[in-house]
């Protein structure tokens, strides 16, 4: 695979972060393949961590929903952003989030 759909592949589920995961072990390492699997890492904390709080707090109260839409619709941004910039073989970080995952992650070599 190149590093460009390495990538993209990146942000696609769970286990597309895992598959190109392993194909960036398996010698398919570019500052551009690890710069995307940081990013992607990344988002994926990001968003299960808020997700989880604000499940909790949906069950508190429904008016909370409110914000688990709101949450959801920026990760999906953040998400498609990620992807084009994969896609287009650049390095540009996540807005808002990406300067925070840069060289954050040290199993990612």
């Amino acid at each position: 695979m190149t590093k460009k759909t390495i990538s993209v592949i990146s942000y696609l589920t769970i286990v597309g972060w895992a598959v190109a995961f392993v194909e960036y072990e398996k010698g398919a390492k570019s500052s551009l393949t690890k710069f995307h699997l940081e990013q992607s890492f990344g988002l994926a904390i990001i968003g299960i961590v808020t997700n989880l709080l604000l499940a909790l707090t949906v069950m508190l109260d429904p008016f909370f929903f409110i914000l688990l839409l709101i949450n959801n619709t920026g990760l999906v941004i953040l998400w498609i952003a990620g992807i084009t910039s994969a896609y287009n073989g650049v390095r540009l970080p996540l807005p808002i989030i990406g300067f925070y995952f840069k060289d954050k992650f040290r199993f990612i070599q």
